[in-house]
């Protein structure tokens, strides 16, 4: 658990080679088959057969299994799907029809799966040429339509953005599927900070110090990290271009600097700063100057996150006597207390739709996940009797919370709907997992 109410005394950027070979062929229909905002909302019956060979020959490449399993696996993800198990097909898995428009609907649609996901692969050598359909077997009609180019090594990404389209029918948002989290991991027997794909795949060490490092945030252009670092014996926060892996600035001035967040659109970041002898957050340019002072009334503050918009803060403070969470409106000033219930409620992070704020909470000496809204101020508890739950993060779209526990023993980072259902681990690496943070969605 990290505490700093102290008194006063990589991502590298991913290259595509994919071409899209023709344009996405869509229903005139407007569909909204998941409600986002019903956390009892049924999941969608989808089947995903293996893809098939559309050079004739019989699949005799892993590759053909690879990449259809990674759709699922990334569909299943997003707790948007029920995939239908593949033992309950009724139509040869091989058969090269079932990859374009001569689909037998009804064969799809006996076995319960609404939708079809049919996949047509042409391997050559290290190439590949893909594509995919989306079918609405209860209407009988093709939804979306894509096809791709790449090598064997680019399947992640092609799946990630088809997956991407799929999300996007249904909900109108792209979903998660090019987003990444960074996390403090001690595989090294130091906390480093490390990144990986939304899913847990592709773990990767950014920060390699040997000293103490935290509280990971990303600019919401996915091109900077600021981050807390002990490496000279004291917080201080670095900020990092990920493309060039390079150091941008330190902010290290007398006493603490800590627990960065950027202003979405802007190259700027509020921080909680204790160079003037109290703990008060600060408004900051990406290259480490002071533009003013956002915080001032008594106590100490820190842990900002901001609106969507960008115009006002949710933060710690203990100007009441305990922790709390507080929301200022950073043009006028104006503050406002959010949570009065619990003794101790820190780490506020803000939705990406700017309805609700999720937080940590401790409890009897352990620490669980709540959500708030901004409007109604009815608390809800995520997680319960499952360790010591904390740090929570959005996922860019609002669907998913990514957070530590330690409910298996040591901490490590899950994954759950923004509602606190199908809680599940992320990964686990060598070490102790924690300090999560999600990143916006990379463009490509």
């Amino acid at each position: 658990m990290i505490r700093y109410f102290i008194k006063p005394a990589i991502v590298c950027t991913i290259f595509f080679i994919l071409i899209l070979t023709h344009p996405c062929i869509a229903d005139d229909d407007n569909y909204n088959y998941i409600d986002i905002d019903n956390p009892s909302s049924r999941k969608i019956p989808i089947a995903i057969p293996v893809f098939v060979n559309t050079a004739g020959s019989a699949a005799d490449s892993p590759v053909f299994k690879q990449m259809s399993d990674l759709m699922i696996e990334s569909l299943e993800f997003t707790r948007y799907f029920n995939v239908i198990d593949r033992g309950a097909y009724l139509v040869d898995p091989v058969n090269p029809a079932i990859t374009r428009d001569k689909v037998k609907f009804q064969n799809w649609s006996t076995i319960g799966a609404d939708f079809l996901v049919t996949g047509g692969l042409k391997l050559s050598g290290n190439n590949i040429k893909l594509e995919l359909r989306l079918f609405d077997t209860v209407k009988g009609k093709r939804l979306v339509g894509k096809g791709y180019r790449g090598t064997v090594s680019d399947q992640r990404q092609i799946i990630h953005r088809f997956c991407s389209e799929i999300v996007r029918h249904f909900t109108g948002s792209r979903g998660i599927f090019n987003s990444k989290i960074a996390f403090v991991s001690t595989g090294t027997g130091n906390k480093e900070i490390y990144t990986c794909d939304f899913d847990g795949h592709r773990p990767k060490q950014f920060t390699n110090n040997k000293s103490i490092n935290i509280s990971p945030a990303w600019s919401s252009d996915g091109k900077w990290l600021a981050y807390t670092s002990f490496l000279k014996r004291k917080p201080d926060i670095y900020i990092k271009d990920l493309k060039k892996q390079e150091k941008g600035a330190v902010i290290a001035k007398k006493g603490l600097n800590i627990s960065p967040a950027w202003r979405p659109g802007k190259f700027v970041l509020a921080a909680t700063l204790s160079f003037s002898g109290a703990q008060k957050i600060y408004l900051l340019t990406g290259t480490g100057k002071v533009i003013r002072k956002l915080t001032r009334n008594w106590g100490s503050d820190l842990s900002p996150t901001w609106s969507p918009d960008g115009q006002k803060i949710a933060f710690v403070s203990d100007r009441s006597g305990n922790p709390h969470i507080y929301v200022m409106d950073v043009n006028t000033g104006q503050t406002e207390r959010l949570t009065f219930h619990g003794k101790y409620n820190t780490q506020p992070s803000w939705s990406p739709r700017g309805d609700r704020i999720t937080y940590s909470s401790i409890e009897k000496g352990s620490g669980n996940i709540y959500v708030i809204g901004i409007e109604d101020q009815d608390p809800i508890r995520l997680t319960d009797k499952s360790g010591n739950n904390e740090s929570p993060t959005w996922s860019p779209d609002g669907s998913l919370i990514a957070f530590s526990s330690t409910r298996e023993g040591r901490s490590r980072i899950f994954v759950m709907t923004s509602y606190g259902t199908d809680q599940k681990r992320l990964l686990a690496l060598p070490g102790k997992q924690s300090n999560p943070k999600w990143s916006p969605s990379f463009t490509k």
